[in-house]
């Protein structure tokens, strides 16, 4: 566990229900509004703004906690040296589009491997200020691995329930760091039926996505440190591998908060959801032209991380989607494999397969011709790759075998 300074005060005043506005207070344990929608978490960014520059920034480690001041973080934080992550760039990929810039944030080097480590660090450092003792979590996997992770640097205690096919390195990872781990026959939802239950018996706190408000505020610290390595100018698009889409939201919040201060104009990325043909409810909802998605039967789909059947924030999804011109696409899981092995074999990349759903995104994006106008593109891969299943051929060689024979085997 990293020590770190004690933080700037606390400028969050209130929490605001994502759907009437109506305001809860601050500093305080809540999970869903009354009307079962995700709370936003409210700042004075006049006084903020009055404080301190987006210069003062570069004063401050590379880490998430540099944005203390657009955090609710009240105390010293439980840290496992979030640092920011690099922003590569695909010269091929943009050649062969005819753009400026393809970048790929790669998310995979932060604590635990994945994107997971933003949200649940602060979920769960706020849940320990808040007095929480145990908390509970549906997961795919990273994000149960992320929460066992800071629950044992917090000395909580947490319980992960997985789908059934969850791949075992992630079940082995959760209860390594000590989580009370649950294999349980259904898909992600099942799982947060689960969570649900116990939450509302007292049995725990629950710590779903966009059940409890301080995910969304980790997960937009992806916005603000793009924004800050890109000089305070954002890409004309950005793509991104969308389940519960925490992040997506998470970002769109984050640019309205920079703007708020002054650190970036009005222009916004167009957003792009990406999702498998095999489960994509923000596709279908947004190709009908609804608000709000309805629940996805029998999802399945190699990138497990975005079979999320139903989003308790579609409605956040579609609307920043549709604010920003941007749109949900679906990619075959040949096509994310394919983008997987390209990145792999052309670029040194090792992508998660959500990561390689955006190149693939990236791809149908500009057969259908979205990309007009556009420049400069940024992917998110939110995993390492090393968590899952990699084909290729690996051949035995004899110490009595010539030398030269390794070159035409």
């Amino acid at each position: 566990m990293t020590p770190r300074k004690n933080p700037a005060p606390n400028f969050v005043t209130h929490l605001e229900c994502s759907l009437t506005g109506a305001h809860y207070p601050a500093n305080a344990l809540h999970n869903l509004s009354t009307s079962q929608k995700p709370l936003l978490v409210r700042y004075d960014l006049e006084k903020i703004q009055s404080l301190i520059s987006r210069d003062a920034l570069k004063q401050r480690p590379p880490d998430l906690w540099r944005y203390r001041e657009l955090l609710p973080i009240t105390e010293t934080p439980v840290s496992l040296g979030e640092s920011a992550t690099p922003i590569l760039a695909d010269d091929g990929a943009a050649r062969a589009l005819d753009l400026e810039h393809v970048w790929i944030k790669d998310e995979g080097r932060l604590p635990t491997g994945s994107f997971k480590a933003r949200g649940l660090a602060m979920a769960v450092n706020l849940a320990k200020s808040l007095g929480v003792k145990r908390m509970a979590i549906p997961t795919n996997g990273n994000a149960g691995a992320a929460l066992a992770a800071y629950c044992a640097a917090a000395k909580l205690e947490a319980i992960c329930f997985c789908p059934e096919d969850t791949p075992a390195v992630n079940l082995q990872e959760m209860a390594f760091y000590g989580a009370k781990t649950f294999r349980v026959k259904g898909l992600i939802n099942d799982c947060g039926t689960l969570v649900k239950q116990g939450a509302e018996a007292g049995l725990w706190f629950d710590t779903s996505t966009l059940k409890e408000p301080y995910r969304i505020e980790g997960k937009k610290t992806m916005g603000l440190e793009l924004a800050e390595q890109l000089d305070w100018t954002l890409p004309d698009a950005i793509f991104y591998p969308t389940g519960g889409g925490t992040g997506l939201i998470g970002m769109w919040k984050a640019f309205d908060e920079l703007q708020a201060l002054g650190w970036i104009d009005d222009r916004r990325p167009r957003m792009f959801a990406i999702q498998s043909d095999t489960c994509a409810p923000i596709v279908a909802a947004f190709e009908a032209g609804h608000k709000e998605a309805t629940l996805w039967p029998e999802a399945s789909t190699v990138a497990a991380g975005i079979r999320v059947p139903m989003a308790i924030g579609d409605f956040l999804i579609l609307q920043a989607i549709r604010d920003s011109q941007g749109a949900a696409l679906a990619v075959s899981d040949e096509a994310i494999l394919s983008a997987q092995a390209t990145f792999a074999k052309n670029q040194g990349i090792l992508l998660c397969p959500e990561g390689a759903a955006t190149a693939a995104g990236l791809q149908e994006a500009a057969a259908r011709g979205l990309l007009a106008g556009c420049r400069s593109v940024l992917l998110f891969n939110c995993a390492t790759g090393l968590k899952y299943p990699m084909p290729g051929e690996v051949m035995d060689f004899s110490m009595k075998q010539p030398i030269e024979q390794a070159l035409t085997l």
